[in-house]
């Protein structure tokens, strides 16, 4: 069973794939949680996708287009970040601490898929 825990940084490079590489890397080695894989979008942003599958010794797949249910996990926490910032905003004026807000609050939200436990919860089960 996938968990839901939310890793996510606001990068000032944008959506430039070397930079997102190596923001990725360290914040999914610091989770403490292994990474058996990781299925992502066909963007430009993971042009880079050998630095994270070499740095994380893992395997990097690519949903086919239009195809989004391939990374359902991803999709639905795409839905629930939309609820504190919407489509089409601008980033620039979204802070860090805002960001980091959200990423509390999603990971101490009680979920229905994992019998209304948190995912922080569970994720220090699964470390400990």
């Amino acid at each position: 069973r996938k968990s839901s825990f939310m890793l996510m940084e606001k990068l000032d490079t944008g959506k430039q794939s070397v930079p997102l590489a190596n923001a990725v890397v360290p914040l999914l080695r610091e989770s403490g949680l292994p990474v058996r894989s990781i299925t992502t979008h066909n963007g430009p942003e993971f042009a880079a996708h050998e630095i994270i599958a070499r740095e994380l010794n893992t395997k990097v797949y690519f949903a086919h287009p239009y195809c989004s249910w391939e990374k359902g996990a991803i999709e639905n926490m795409n839905g629930l970040i939309r609820q504190y910032i919407p489509k089409k905003t601008y980033f620039r004026g979204i802070s860090r601490l805002y960001v980091k807000s959200i990423i509390e609050k999603l990971n101490n939200r009680p979920r229905k898929k994992n019998g209304f436990r948190k995912p922080k919860d569970m994720i220090k089960e699964k470390i400990a």
